[in-house]
Parts: structure tokens; C-alpha cells; sequence
């Protein structure tokens, strides 16, 4: 892939792009000096540019983009200057001579490059520079470029330094789990020359080369720094902050009021969600352990539609259960248990529940419901099971208490827009045997030992203890066969296969 963007790349340097589109001085940067002549019909004393600037991180409401140009062109002239949006702003920004805004959105009466980051950036780095941000002098861009250039190659593909002060940024240990759709932060230690980590908040100037971010799947995301990061974590990438120089600014708060802050934080707030569902993300944990949640919720449907032939669309990419489900699945799960137990209803985790207690004390990270076993008998002692002969009751917890419409057994939802379910499956004994009138085709789905009820024994789940057969082990290869605790397996390999190897790690 690396070497492919690269072929492109010097593909792209030699087309022709219109003058008027690249600024001033067309496609030239940061440089060595060439000297003898002329080079391109530009006089050999001319710096040939290495680097640039790109702005993307503003607000049209209210930002300083047409300042920040200003500052770079007046201590670099030479260094091509790119405001990069979505859509074009409004009002229009008001950018020197030289400085020229790249539009992503295509328009269909203009050729493609005109919006196409990659076919506009003809130089070996690019710097993303926060909105309203100063340059001082050149040598803080010949220091950035010296630091990259100093890793060799190595895992350190992006170098950053601070806005304003170095305690304005934090360095992040971000590890993004795709299969478990969760992106997880942890602090990162600070060295005396800068630190190394994989994900950076707050304002800093972050030079990568152009390459390396034209290979990203989306290179120019909103929120920056957050989809930046996501993506270089996944290829293992790491930044590298250093302790100095910072660049200065002389505006901030950004904002001249709290309306304009309030509409900057709502839209932050949009392009985050957007960014996350665009990646699959769904949990975010922050350093100091608390969750940022992006999935489903009690007001929303769940995250994946009708299961088909017992596997649930989001195996088929390789991704397990999202982790709003499988907390949706766990409240749920709780709730009933309890009023099951205060109802006097007996009850046993069943099937893939109590396979996954056996395993893990909780859900298999793939499963999409929860089943529990209840005696038959019982059922008159719970206020909310005893009157569903017809229709469905909705509690005042917003649980929905139903008799499945797919045959003789009840099911209690999560909410009425979000319909993860635990399923309760009445047996009763007959000639020490637990039985049931009807059957569904699941292979678990058969008659056992009444003996495996008597006692039924406290086991952990899902958080709290739950009840289940006393010899969960004998009880579950009676249902699923030998060695299931210790085999993991979707539950139709015909249709997918767990590929056992992903099992440990992430």
C-alpha cells in the first residue's frame, strides 16, 4: 500500500495543475538551496519548499485562518499555504495573496483534483496547524522536519510541538480494538527531550510526511487530532512531542463568545459521533477510566438487525458483539434475574449464557441475547409473566415483557425501540426429565435430568450472582458436546467460523 501511494505521488508531482490553484509560488517549499540557473522557470536562488501548511481545524462562523496565513507568509513566503473544509465557508474566508482553500465536498462541474487533498499537496511534508496560530520564525519548521528526518523511519512517523505552552498537550497510549469496537486511552510518561505515545490532546503543531498521511483511509477527518490518531495507532505509528519550541498564538479562546463557543463544542460534538460510527468505534475510555459511549442506548434501536441462521451480521467483519449491546444485554439480564428471584420464580442460565458464565462470568463477547430456564409452574408467581398470554407488557422501567412470537416461550426487552432480549424458556419435569411442549431447531434445545435443577448452585454473571445447574460442565456437554467450555465456537460454523487465533490478543 506504502509503495503504491508512493508510485501515485511521483505520478502526481509531474501532472500539470493549473498555477492559479497551487498559490504563488506553484509547488515549491522548504529547502536546499539550488543554485546555477534556473529550475522549473523559477530563478535557481529560490529555496525549493519541502513542507505544507495545512489548516483544517476552523469554524466558519468565527476563525483566524486569513491571521495564520499572514504569520507563515510573512516569515515564510515561500511555503505553499492550504485551508482545507468540507464545504465552502460562509462567509468566504479572507486568505492573502498566495494562501488558496482546498474544498473536499465535489462539485460536478469541476475535475476531480480540484478536490482531492492528495493531488493538491505536491510537497514531501505537510504540517497541520490548529486555527489561530502563530509562526515566529522558519527554524521552528526546519527543527520539525530535523526531528522526523532524526527517527530514520522508524515507528515515530509524526512529530508535534506545543501551542502556547507544553502543558497544553497530553500524551496518550491510545489502543484501538476494532473487534471489540472500543478505543482505549492511558497516560504516557514525559521524557526530558519529549515524549513518545500514540495519540495526542489539545493544541499542537503535528508535522507527518505527506505520504504517510495520504495513506491514511481518511487523512483529513474532523475531529483532526482524533481521527488522525485513531488511524496511526492501527498501523502502529507513534508521535513524538517535543518539550520545544512552542508555537505562539494570540488568539485564544478562539471564541468572542459563549454563543459561538457553545455552537463550536455542538458541532465538535457531531463530527465526533460521525467520525466514530464512520470508524466502528462505539466505546470510548478515557484515561481516567470513564466511558464515552457512541453505540445504541434504551431511546435507540440496537446495533445490528435480524439474526439470520444464529450469526449476527457484525461476525461476518470479523468485529464481536458492539459493547452498547453487550451492556444493554447485561442491564437487562440483571433486571430480570432480580425480579425473578423477589418473584419467587425458579430460574437457571441456559444455553449460551451459561456457557459463557462457565468461560468468562459474563456474556460471550459474540452473543446477541441471553437465555434463562424457568420452571413452568412458576410462571403464576411473577405479576409480569402470569397476564402475557396476549399482547405485551411495558413496566415502568421501560422493559418490554412479551410472549415470543417465535414460539412457547417469553422475552424481556430491553426498551421498545432497542429490542436486545433475554428469552425465558419454561421447562417442566415429567418422569424426572425437564421437558417443554414446543422445541425451536437450536441444537442446544432438548430434554435433560431434572437431577441438574436439584440444588441449583449461585454462579458469577454478568456482575452479580446468578443461579445455574450444579454440574454446569456435565449439563453443557450434554447440550452442545465434549469439551465445549474449553472449544470455543460461533454458533453455526457453517455459515462462520471463529478463527481461534484472534482468540488471545486483540
Amino acid at each position: 500500500m506504502m509503495e503504491k501511494r508512493r508510485e501515485q505521488g511521483k505520478g502526481v508531482k509531474k501532472a500539470s495543475l493549473p498555477m492559479q490553484g497551487l498559490g504563488a509560488m506553484g509547488n515549491l517549499v522548504d529547502g536546499s538551496m539550488v543554485g546555477g540557473g534556473k529550475l522549473g522557470g523559477v530563478e535557481g536562488n529560490m529555496r525549493v519548499p519541502r513542507v505544507t501548511i495545512l489548516v483544517r481545524e476552523f469554524e466558519d462562523f468565527e476563525n483566524f485562518v486569513g491571521d495564520v496565513a499572514r504569520s507563515f507568509s510573512r516569515q515564510r513566503p515561500d511555503i505553499p499555504f492550504i485551508a482545507v473544509a468540507e464545504n465552502p465557508p460562509y462567509p468566504p474566508l479572507a486568505l492573502p495573496e498566495g494562501a488558496r482553500l482546498l474544498v473536499l465536498s465535489p462539485s460536478p462541474d469541476q475535475p476531480p483534483q480540484t478536490h482531492r487533498p492528495e493531488l493538491n499537496v505536491q510537497t514531501e511534508f505537510a504540517l497541520l496547524v490548529p486555527d489561530g496560530v502563530e509562526l515566529d520564525h522558519g527554524r521552528q519548521i526546519e527543527r520539525l522536519i530535523r526531528e522526523l528526518e532524526g527517527e530514520g523511519g522508524g515507528p515515530v512517523r509524526l512529530v508535534a510541538a506545543p501551542v502556547l505552552t507544553r502543558s497544553a498537550v497530553q500524551c496518550f497510549h491510545l489502543h484501538v480494538n476494532l473487534r471489540e469496537w472500543t478505543a482505549t486511552y492511558t497516560t504516557a510518561a514525559s521524557g526530558s527531550s519529549g515524549s513518545v505515545c500514540t495519540a495526542l490532546q489539545g493544541d499542537a503543531v503535528v508535522l507527518i510526511r505527506t505520504d504517510d498521511l495520504f495513506n491514511l483511509s481518511v487523512p483529513l477527518g474532523r475531529p483532526l487530532m482524533s481521527s488522525l490518531f485513531v488511524q496511526t495507532s492501527l498501523r502502529g505509528w507513534k508521535v513524538k512531542l517535543l518539550e520545544g519550541p512552542s508555537f505562539s498564538t494570540s488568539h485564544r479562546p478562539l471564541y468572542s463568545s459563549a454563543h459561538n463557543q457553545w455552537k463550536a463544542d455542538s458541532r465538535l460534538k457531531e463530527a465526533t459521533n460521525v467520525m466514530m460510527r464512520g470508524f466502528g468505534l462505539k466505546r470510548v475510555v478515557l484515561p481516567d477510566g470513564r466511558d464515552q459511549w457512541f453505540g445504541c442506548s434504551k431511546e435507540t434501536p440496537r446495533c445490528f438487525g435480524t439474526v439470520r441462521d444464529d450469526t449476527p451480521e457484525y461476525l461476518y467483519v470479523e468485529r464481536w458483539t458492539p459493547p452498547c449491546c453487550l451492556r444493554a444485554l447485561r442491564e437487562t439480564a440483571k433486571y430480570v434475574i432480580n425480579i425473578l428471584e423477589s418473584s419467587g420464580v425458579r430460574y437457571w442460565l441456559e444455553g449460551g449464557s451459561l456457557l459463557g458464565a462457565a468461560r468468562h462470568q459474563d456474556i460471550i463477547p459474540w452473543d446477541y441475547d441471553v437465555d434463562l430456564g424457568i420452571y413452568l409452574e412458576d410462571v403464576q408467581n411473577c405479576d409480569y409473566l402470569k397476564n402475557l398470554d396476549s399482547g405485551s407488557l411495558v413496566d415502568a422501567n421501560g422493559y418490554v415483557w412479551e410472549r415470543a412470537v417465535e414460539g412457547d416461550f417469553y422475552r424481556v426487552q430491553f426498551s421498545e425501540a432497542n429490542h436486545l432480549h433475554v428469552d425465558l424458556w419454561p421447562f417442566y419435569p415429567r418422569n424426572a426429565v425437564m421437558t417443554r411442549d414446543t422445541w425451536t431447531e437450536h441444537k442446544q434445545d432438548v430434554e435433560f435430568p431434572e437431577h441438574f435443577l436439584q440444588p441449583l448452585v449461585p454462579m458469577p454473571f454478568v456482575g452479580i450472582t446468578a443461579y445455574g445447574p450444579n454440574n454446569h460442565r456435565a449439563f453443557l456437554e450434554l447440550k452442545f458436546g465434549e469439551g465445549v467450555i474449553e472449544n470455543p465456537q460461533y454458533p453455526n460454523p457453517s455459515k462462520k467460523r471463529l478463527d481461534k487465533s484472534r482468540i488471545l490478543g486483540s
